[in-house]
């Protein structure tokens, strides 16, 4: 979300932001004096989120967070659905689309069909119908919640916040002057710190700088993620196999806020790139999807985001769905702390879900 950089824009974003600040700040201190209430579940919770608008890569580490848990637990992954055509509480299932539930969700219910996907507004709600209504018939071991930050009507016992390298929190301001959602000071609430998409090129001396500026209290613990590219896929069936890239040309369409690390990417396999920017989660018109059929590279590529809205359109033009691949990311832990990430997360869980059961055995006991 980019601001117009003019004098007066700056001059009358000011006061907004000084109101938005108080009314920010009035809603929190509801929430700590427990006049608005934040719900405590026995089960373990997971929430991922940031303070900052714009992209800070929560997908790709809510992924990370569902990759280290499902494999052991039952997981369900609980999300507002953000441009979805729906209302109210859906769960994902094999006839959902990105039109019901959201593009990010419908990305994960397609690469983790293990999870539980859920969609709802009222994350509590979602959390109470899935107790309630265990899947597969057994109950939720951990929930994840995506861009839950703000939302404190559920107190998570683990709270992850993101910070994006290329944004710095001192250098930035209460909306709509600034980024910012939230004063810096409610970082606080934080346990995972992660500052997201830390560029090749970045030094010791630069996570120390960075480091210095956080200035985290003992209870919060600090990581640094990168992105890192996998190969490209086949977006369809009729995707034809890759060959010969290097000489090739490639079309690069997105309907994300930033494209130039992946075109530097892109650039080292193909012999040039073109770009072509959407809106974030822009619906494909016919018109758009013609457009990109008619384009004359030998390669199509976009992101997983963007191709699970395109799964949801019926007639994608087949000279595109030959032509067209995804570009997969996952985030990758630095300096060697990966298996202590994960070790947190499992621990966690595991204290947490054997509490839970506990007891659950003796609730049913007594009664």
């Amino acid at each position: 979300m980019k601001k117009p950089n003019n004098f007066l824009f700056r001059l009358l974003s000011l006061p907004a932001s000084w109101l938005y600040g108080l009314a920010v700040g009035l809603r929190n201190w509801m929430f700590d004096q427990n006049l608005l209430k934040s719900e405590k579940y026995r089960i373990p919770i997971i929430a991922v989120g940031n303070i900052t608008v714009g992209g800070t890569g929560k997908t790709p580490h809510v992924e990370f967070v569902l990759r280290t848990l499902s494999p052991m637990w039952n997981t369900a992954m609980i999300s507002r659905g953000y441009k979805r055509l729906t209302k109210g509480l859906v769960v994902a299932s094999d006839d959902t689309d990105a039109s019901a539930i959201g593009d990010e969700p419908m990305q994960i219910h397609r690469k983790f069909p293990d999870v539980t996907v859920v969609v709802d507004a009222n994350r509590r709600h979602a959390i109470e119908y899935l107790l309630s209504n265990p899947p597969k018939n057994r109950p939720v071991d951990a929930f994840v919640l995506d861009d839950a930050y703000q939302h404190r009507y559920v107190e998570p016992g683990i709270n992850i916040l993101l910070i994006d390298y290329n944004r710095p929190l001192h250098e930035d301001h209460l909306l709509p002057h600034g980024q910012l959602r939230e004063p810096i000071a409610n970082t606080a609430r934080a346990n995972i710190v992660i500052v997201t998409k830390c560029p090749k090129t970045a030094t010791p001396i630069d996570y120390r700088i960075i480091t210095k500026r956080l200035n985290l209290p003992p209870y919060q613990s600090l990581f640094f993620s990168q992105i890192h590219y996998l190969p490209l896929l086949p977006a369809f069936d009729s995707t034809l196999p890759l060959s010969h890239t290097e000489d090739e040309e490639a079309l690069l369409f997105t309907g994300i806020e930033t494209q130039a690390d992946m075109v530097d990417h892109l650039q080292s396999l193909f012999a040039r790139v073109r770009t072509l920017p959407f809106e974030d989660h822009h619906n494909f018109s016919a018109e758009d999807l013609q457009s990109l059929a008619d384009s004359p590279e030998s390669y199509i590529i976009t992101t997983e985001k963007d191709v699970s809205r395109l799964y949801a359109i019926k007639d994608v033009p087949t000279s595109l769905k030959e032509r067209l691949y995804i570009l997969p990311i996952e985030i990758k832990i630095l300096d060697g702390r990966e298996e202590q990430l994960k070790k947190h997360l499992l621990d966690y869980v595991k204290k947490n879900t054997t509490n839970n059961r506990i007891s659950q055995t003796k609730i049913t006991f007594r009664s």
